[in-house]
């Protein structure tokens, strides 16, 4: 019997670039990369991720733990330097090590010029779909969080803060891994807010285990490139109140699944800096 999951992710990506790879497929190893990522000491299991958008629509976080059950398949590599980490080279051309993830409906990602740069664009229309890379990072050694995004508009009228509106044009999520422990597992979701002042947090509408950081907020600077800096451990001692661990994935969404919108995003280039 086929799998309508793999079917479906066969179909998410529609351009001369896949994103799909088979979940028995065999992980490559570059040799120009200087870093490799390590597995986890403990992978995570499927039933951990309960982290919002519809419990994350059995949660985005659900993907990496597919991508951690893959036995025999190290993790895709990481390019990094002294200061620097790079988790997506987009404007490289570069898809090595992003999987995605379907919730409800496809989100298209493909990758494109824009303003002269080769991007990763997202196209969602009553859909959510993820992309996930998972990665090993200490955020001792490199705790900021640096990309840039483009959107074409927020989603009017939606309350982020419910269920109902618990959708958005473009966000990034940091997911750490509770392992064993897997009602610790959590993410913090840096979003383009519809109406949330830039520097609000609150929890996920579906868990608190999910806590969304307004990066951006309102059309005002739609349209626009932006650069974005988080210091990721900062963030997570404030609003979870501890020390974090390790970063074990990166992911991006898309999604219009509660709201029934179109959206229109682009995402740059990823990486983790040491300031």
């Amino acid at each position: 019997m086929n799998d309508p999951n793999v079917s479906a992710r066969n179909t998410l990506v529609t351009s001369q670039f896949s994103l799909t790879l088979p979940l028995t497929t065999s992980c490559r190893m570059k040799p120009c990369c200087r870093q490799r990522l390590t597995p986890p000491a403990i992978p995570f299991s499927s039933s951990a991720f309960r982290l919002g958008h519809r419990s994350m629509r059995k949660a985005l976080c659900r993907a990496v733990a597919i991508a951690f059950s893959i036995t025999g398949c190290l993790p895709v590599p990481l390019w990094a330097g002294s200061e620097r980490v790079d988790i997506a080279r987009f404007s490289h051309g570069d898809l090595s090590g992003w999987q995605p993830k379907i919730f409800t409906g496809i989100t298209r990602y493909t990758l494109a010029s824009k303003n002269g740069r080769s991007v990763l664009h997202a196209d969602s229309s009553a859909a959510a779909s993820g992309l996930y890379r998972e990665v090993s990072i200490e955020l001792g050694e490199t705790p900021v969080l640096n990309w840039t995004w483009q959107i074409g508009d927020v989603l009017k009228g939606a309350d982020e803060r419910t269920r109902a509106g618990d959708d958005y044009t473009a966000r990034v999520y940091v997911i750490f891994s509770g392992g064993v422990m897997f009602w610790r597992t959590r993410a913090l979701n840096y979003v383009w807010s519809n109406n949330q002042p830039i520097g609000a947090d609150w929890p996920n509408a579906y868990t608190g285990n999910a806590r969304m950081i307004a990066v951006e907020s309102g059309s005002g600077r739609a349209g626009q490139w932006i650069s974005e800096r988080r210091d990721v451990r900062e963030d997570y001692r404030r609003v979870f109140g501890e020390e974090p661990g390790r970063v074990d994935a990166v992911a991006i969404m898309t999604d219009t699944d509660n709201t029934g919108a179109t959206a229109t995003a682009w995402y740059g280039d990823i990486w983790f800096s040491v300031e």
